[in-house]
């Protein structure tokens, strides 16, 4: 598979090595303020820049009818925009707030726990910690665990209060936390580098290549 990887920092550089390692070919990369070339040789893009950047690389990829897997948070008040004109171009995108495996294995759970925990006597609060660079707060994967509490019980979502810290190099740590006068439940992802995150996105841009026309979640690369 050729992978054109569009955001080439830390992420960026941890795709293609997980990429190359699959025998996988990067044959474009692509960073900020690069220039974009009117065409591209792969068979599918991986994104991984800014906010405020995502939402026009996706549309550049529309542009070239080539599909693109979008890692970036951040950008979803676009994400209706982005998410029509893919249909209109008839492109091919997948999006995630967090491609860890392991992380969309916390994400079922999540959801399995708020069902068992609705209408029972507990507060339920979500604490997320990242490196001192990430630029979105919340996190986009916090985000995913308060709509999944909200959408799966009785909660709204200022009854599921999202506390974010920044800290030195922490790749990425979420807790859920239900708490009682009598006990205290944690659901709690802690990753220890990028490297789940990197092979997620090769996984879902493996997926992405041999899919039809159409927007797509982890989820549906799960099934």
């Amino acid at each position: 598979m050729k992978i054109a990887i569009i955001g080439y920092g830390k992420m960026g550089h941890a795709i293609e090595d997980c990429a190359l390692q699959q025998g996988h070919e990067v044959t474009c990369k692509i960073d900020l303020d690069d220039p974009w070339p009117d065409k591209i040789d792969a068979d599918v893009a991986v994104e991984f820049t800014t906010p405020h950047t995502a939402a026009d690389n996706l549309l550049r990829c529309f542009e070239r009818h080539l599909p693109v897997v979008c890692g970036t948070t951040g950008w979803y008040d676009r994400y209706d925009e982005v998410s029509a004109e893919c249909h209109r171009t008839d492109g091919r995108m997948l999006t995630a707030t967090n491609f860890s495996i392991g992380m969309n294995i916390m994400f079922a759970l999540n959801e399995q726990l708020a069902r068992l925990m609705n209408g029972r006597p507990y507060k339920v609060d979500i604490a997320e910690t990242h490196h001192i660079h990430k630029l979105d707060a919340p996190s986009g994967t916090a985000i995913t665990l308060q709509q999944q509490i909200v959408a799966n019980s009785n909660r709204k979502a200022q009854e599921v209060p999202i506390t974010s810290y920044r800290e030195g190099e922490v790749p990425g740590t979420h807790t859920v936390r239900y708490e009682s006068p009598i006990d205290t439940i944690y659901l709690t992802h802690e990753a220890h580098n990028r490297l789940g995150l990197a092979q997620g996105a090769v996984v879902a841009a493996s997926w992405l290549a041999k899919a039809g026309t159409g927007v797509y979640t982890m989820a549906d690369v799960l099934k």
